[in-house]
């Protein structure tokens, strides 16, 4: 039996923040906050957002340096 569309995006918006949390440490960023936002998965029909959250200025820095 197929799993319902939303049931689908949320283990997609899982892997992602997976992916995107491994892809930050592996150039050695953290964002503590890095999750899947609860509000957009309170719906009926859940939508996912990925938050992610709050940083340090440091942490910006490094983020926008490995995005150069």
């Amino acid at each position: 039996m197929k799993a319902p569309h939303s049931t689908l995006c949320v283990e997609e918006a899982e892997d992602t923040v997976k992916e995107l949390r491994a892809a930050l440490t592996k150039a050695g960023i953290t964002l503590p906050s890095l999750g899947l936002d609860p509000v957009s998965l309170a719906r009926e029909a859940p939508c996912p957002l990925v938050e992610l959250g709050r940083c340090s200025v440091e942490t910006a820095q490094r983020l926008a340096a490995a995005l150069r």
